[in-house]
């Protein structure tokens, strides 16, 4: 008996090759279908508080918007002689202020920018060679909502290279990716009336890259992120607070979870 193989000629590969692309065609348009009508499919309500709450044990979730400089209504006013914009700079800015009971800091405020990391180590180096008239602050005071996490550990790397200490003032916030730079500090004190709170680093959705495709790079970032706080001397386990909260929240630390994660050496007095 003679069996017959089927006959794969070139008119069966170009009609497999058509089939082929065809569905990946259709799989394409599911998943841009799929992130369209994610995207703007109308949400519920969220049952998250709004900033503007107070926060207590257990309830520290909050709705970030990262334009809003204060996080919530009971927030103290600034130290003598520090004025803030009602919005954040889109990137650092760097200020010399005299505060009473800690003396002249260098205020880092605004969002943190490509190339903040770059501009902060010029800015430090032109004391460090006799450009500059009087000595650098040894202590940096941080007010920022946050911004890009790579940039953040490459500032807070200038910093624990310059052996600065970083402080949280009363009133101020420092959200996101900022708190990544407040463990740079060699002493790193927050007040009871400032704000450190952290969520799930944020990465831009490309409408034609779903975010499932970016996962090895996002673990990669993840163990990045943690090799930092451990040489910062900085309990790794606090990432549990950002990994557990959605970017578009906020979850706000007390002052035992700073002390205890060592995110904070001290509360401000």
């Amino acid at each position: 008996m003679r069996l017959s193989l089927p006959r794969f000629d070139r008119f069966d590969v170009r009609r497999w090759l058509r089939v082929v692309l065809l569905v990946q065609v259709g799989i394409a348009v599911v998943m841009i279908g799929g992130d369209w009508l994610g995207r703007y499919r109308p949400q519920p309500p969220s049952a998250v508080p709004e900033m503007t709450e107070p926060v207590a044990p257990g309830d520290q979730r909050r709705r970030f918007d990262p334009a809003r400089p204060t996080p919530r209504r009971d927030a103290p006013a600034l130290p003598p002689g520090i004025e803030l914009p009602s919005n954040y700079p889109d990137r650092l800015t760097f200020e010399r202020e005299e505060v009473e009971g800690i003396g002249s800091v260098l205020l880092l405020n605004g969002a943190i920018a490509p190339g903040d990391a770059d501009r902060l180590e010029t800015y430090l180096e032109r004391f460090a060679e006799g450009d500059a008239t009087e000595e650098p602050p040894t202590t940096v005071a941080l007010s920022s909502p946050g911004g890009e996490v790579t940039e953040a550990l490459a500032i807070g790397r200038v910093l624990r290279e310059a052996e600065k200490n970083t402080v949280i003032l009363p009133g101020m916030a420092c959200m996101s990716a900022c708190p990544y730079v407040l463990a740079a500090g060699q002493e790193r004190r927050v007040s009871p009336d400032g704000y450190v709170g952290m969520h799930q680093h944020y990465y831009d959705e490309n409408l034609y890259m779903p975010a499932y495709f970016a996962v090895e790079e996002i673990q990669r970032g993840q163990g990045r992120t943690m090799e930092y706080l451990i040489d910062m001397g900085v309990d790794p386990g606090v990432m549990i607070y950002s990994l557990t909260t959605p970017p578009e929240d906020i979850y706000i630390l007390l002052p035992e979870e700073l002390l205890d994660s060592q995110l904070a050496t001290a509360m401000l007095e």
